[in-house]
């Protein structure tokens, strides 16, 4: 299955896909310097975060998915080098609203998990804008 949505998305940023099925999405984001916050190697949790709402995205895989509210939990420090992989899972879908469940490992541990409430729109939401 090919991404259908988020085509622009900068994979330095928002990981690359190495899984895409129906409902499901995996993706890899390997940390890189600028993602940092401090001397000690603390990776912002915007960064995870980020990547968990990539994968979010992807698991719903529609042209015109926005997220419109996350419910989420940071578990542990996500450091410099450190690779992380998101999976993401629709749990349920009413209508054009789905909720995906999403987890994040580094190492097969753990260190974010949360659910996505994610709305298929019928046109972009920029509207016009967005064909620009």
């Amino acid at each position: 299955m090919e991404p259908r949505t988020h085509l622009h998305a900068d994979s330095r940023f928002c990981g690359t896909a190495v899984a895409l099925d129906e409902g499901y999405a995996r993706v890899a984001l390997e940390v890189i310097d600028s993602m940092t916050v401090d001397a000690q190697g603390l990776v912002h949790g915007g960064f995870v975060f980020g990547l968990a709402d990539y994968a979010a995205m992807l698991a719903v895989n529609e042209p015109n998915v926005v997220l419109g509210a996350a419910e989420t939990r940071f578990l542990k420090p996500v450091r410099r080098g450190d690779h992380l992989i998101a999976s993401a899972q629709t749990i349920d879908t009413v209508g054009r609203k789905h909720q995906v469940r999403v987890e994040a490992t580094v190492n097969s541990e753990k260190v974010f998990e949360g659910t996505f409430t994610c709305f298929v729109l019928e046109r972009h939401v920029l509207g016009e804008l967005g064909s620009k």
